[in-house]
């Protein structure tokens, strides 16, 4: 198969390129610029384009199909070449699926929790010796590419995203795997600039249920009200299979889970990553784990990348950094660093960088989500704000509508001043974004607190 890839440098895309180029499939690929680190990965494995920008000329009869990337606009010449010519082109989603048709298709959705879920099933299959075929949505630690895809897997794991699949196909992506097990971990209104409203976003989520394959099951957290009306609506036509947070105790390690009398020792902690726990084990039911098993087999697990990742450590202060930004995992991640560490002061601090979150019209939904905290800091950069072209924003606006005493940045020299100037002993500190709070170097940041307080 001879495949071109239409901004073959996107996170999703250049993963899935060097799956398909290690399948034995013939890859080409075009990108206007190639960021790290997809650069390093596609150069390794001998696909990354010898220069930038978009040529028709890659384009040709003998492609039998073209992968096209969200970065690419409805106008690309390469795009217009393959229409013109007849080609087959597809979105990621779509050749996953594609890719994936004969096998069972177990999709991860959610407005939250999707990473976490996927890499603790992935974490219970490798230790249990289950092939799985897999695509999740962020890095990994083990892993040197977040797509696998072979013949022999049985199984196919997707992380389902709700956002949209490509400039010429407005359907989210989770619409196009079609799944023989979904789970839905929650629904908190995200992506505004797509879903006008939240009926509109929750909406998405229930055209996702109706595309469970005949015979299918859907699992659902059963404390989402939102969630719960779909699984009873659902149940009414397939197999549903509810679960919540269980019964816990935060411990010096991690947490004591509790499962039927027994208690399991884990070293995640907070009651947002254990309901996602008890929804991995659900999952891992349908790949043939046992529960006790995986209860077992989850004592070592330490997070996904960027969930509550531990940057840095002393004797009495932790960092850790964390993908947050929509409010309902803000104030989830806040609340269980608070629980986990009650005794100490926690600094949490959040970049707004979303789309959604610097909307003005969206911010009001961000108040009291960090109330939790001892020290709440807000950062936005109004240069970005200006780039998505956005209505401007205040340090007012922002600060009246998270409410509570949220100090809130415009500006990172700032911010990192003020951090500096914290006393850290006793300490948690927590940074919160889906971006790197203007170029912030975490693990030099860690560092330098760490030599203050030895």
């Amino acid at each position: 198969m001879r495949l071109h890839f239409i901004a073959i440098g996107g996170s999703a895309m250049h993963n899935l390129a060097i799956a398909l180029s290690r399948k034995g499939f013939e890859i080409t690929g075009s990108d206007d610029e190639v960021f790290e680190p997809s650069k390093s990965r596609l150069e390794l494995a001998g696909i990354l384009p010898k220069k930038n920008g978009w040529d028709a000329g890659f384009i040709h009869p003998n492609l039998d199909a073209v992968i096209l990337g969200m970065h690419a606009r409805e106008d690309n010449i390469e795009l217009l070449k393959a229409k013109e010519l007849a080609i087959p082109i597809f979105s990621y989603p779509e050749y996953l699926y594609e890719q994936s048709k004969e096998k069972i298709r177990i999709v991860i959705g959610g407005s939250h929790g999707k990473t976490t879920i996927t890499s603790m099933l992935l974490h219970a299959t490798r230790k249990f010796g289950v092939a799985v075929d897999y695509m999740v949505g962020a890095q990994l630690e083990g892993y040197d590419c977040m797509v696998k895809l072979t013949e022999e897997a049985k199984f196919m794991v997707l992380e389902g995203d709700e956002y949209l699949s490509s400039p010429i196909d407005r359907r989210p992506k989770f619409h196009l795997y079609h799944p023989n097990v979904a789970l839905i971990s929650g629904i908190a209104w995200d992506h505004i600039n797509v879903f006008p409203t939240f009926e509109n976003y929750c909406e998405q989520f229930d055209i996702f249920c109706s595309l469970i394959v005949a015979g299918g099951k859907l699992i659902y957290n059963s404390e989402d009200s939102n969630v719960l009306a779909l699984g009873n609506k659902y149940g009414q036509h397939m197999e549903v299979i509810d679960y919540c947070t269980p019964i816990f105790k935060p411990t010096d390690k991690g947490t004591n889970v509790e499962i039927e009398g027994v208690s399991y020792p884990m070293q995640v902690f907070g009651a947002h990553n254990l309901q996602n726990l008890m929804g991995a084990m659900r999952l891992a039911e349908a790949v043939g784990i046992g529960n006790v098993d995986f209860l077992h087999a989850m004592s070592d697990f330490t997070g996904a990348g960027k969930r509550l990742q531990k940057v840095a450590e002393h004797a009495d202060f932790t960092f850790f950094m964390d993908f947050a930004h929509s409010p309902s995992k803000l104030m989830a991640t806040t609340s269980a660093i608070k629980q986990q560490y009650e005794k100490r002061k926690v600094v949490a601090c959040m970049e707004l960088h979303t789309f959604s979150s610097l909307k003005k019209e969206f911010l009001p939904l961000y108040k009291d989500t960090m109330k939790a905290a001892d020290i709440a800091l807000v950062f936005f950069n109004p240069e970005v704000v200006a780039h998505k072209k956005l209505a401007p924003i205040t340090k007012e606006m922002v600060g009246d509508a998270f409410g509570g005493n949220v100090i809130v940045f415009d500006d990172s020299n700032s911010f990192l001043t003020h951090i500096y100037s914290q006393e850290w002993n006793n300490s948690v500190l927590l940074l919160m974004s889906s971006g790197n709070f203007d170029g912030i170097d975490y693990e030099l940041l860690g560092e330098e607190i760490v030599q203050k307080l030895n």
